[in-house]
């Protein structure tokens, strides 16, 4: 907490003007009072995970009994028998049945409620389950919402694998405070062009475009060492042929 927090005040600094933040989706280990109040001192909502065995309660609903403090927790969450009313989605994919429920809940570790998205996974040929427990600070958030901004968390991995993979940012060599800070951000900012250009390029990894690109350099080298008096070639057509060369996945051609 005392290394992210610093951070993520510096961050908000920098977008003050531009964006204003609401949700800080947190790794799952992070997933704890501690880190619920970190954000919510700076003002931001949570989202992050809990353990698949965490403890977690309804709600007490009943009446005051009329005796000491009101009672604030109800009966225990149980994952295997989660109430129908709760469901949002129910899908199946293959053998695979996936049910979402929403339930705000308890825990006795956490000081406030929290919007809690239960994600429970049946193999309907074995009868192997599994449920993963996602949850947000914000309990007016859609169920949907909270699943797809954690989701978004794992992008954040891939651009730095990619950056580690295809441009450089595992393997330079310079130690320099500013040179680093160059090659780090050269490498990410590769990451965002490369993005762009699949796009345009219609490419399926990274990988075919490197390979795209290096076929077109080493095709129009070629063509430069040609004899001046050879007849004019028109070399717009074989430079969408020639490409192909070194490409994992290439599409099939016309004969």
């Amino acid at each position: 907490m005392a290394q992210v927090k610093p951070m993520l005040v510096k961050l908000l600094g920098l977008l003050s003007n531009q964006l204003n933040l609401v949700y800080f989706v947190y790794d799952g280990a992070f997933g704890n009072n501690a880190a619920v109040q970190m954000t919510n001192n700076l003002g931001l909502h949570l989202i992050s995970k809990l353990r698949n065995n965490s403890a977690l309660f309804f709600k007490y609903t009943g009446e005051y009994s009329g005796k000491g403090r009101p009672k604030q927790y109800g009966s225990r969450i149980d994952y295997l028998k989660l109430p129908d009313e709760r469901l949002c989605s129910d899908e199946k994919k293959g053998n695979i049945r996936e049910r979402i429920y929403q339930i705000e809940a308890l825990h006795k570790t956490m000081s406030e409620s929290l919007n809690v998205v239960i994600i429970h996974k049946e193999n309907t040929v074995t009868g192997k389950c599994a449920h993963i427990i996602l949850f947000s600070t914000d309990v007016n958030l859609s169920w949907d919402k909270v699943v797809d901004y954690y989701r978004l968390r794992f992008q954040i991995e891939f651009n730095f694998r990619d950056a580690k993979q295809h441009w450089g940012l595992e393997d330079f060599m310079v130690i320099k405070k500013q040179k680093v800070c160059n090659a780090a951000n050269l490498s990410l900012f590769m990451v965002n062009v490369s993005q762009a250009l699949l796009m345009d390029n219609q490419k399926a990894s990274v990988l075919d475009l490197k390979a795209h690109y290096c076929s077109v350099r080493y095709a129009k080298e070629a063509f430069k060492i040609l004899a001046e008096n050879v007849q004019v070639i028109k070399i717009e057509s074989l430079l969408q042929r020639i490409p192909i060369l070194g490409l994992i996945h290439c599409g099939k051609t016309a004969a």
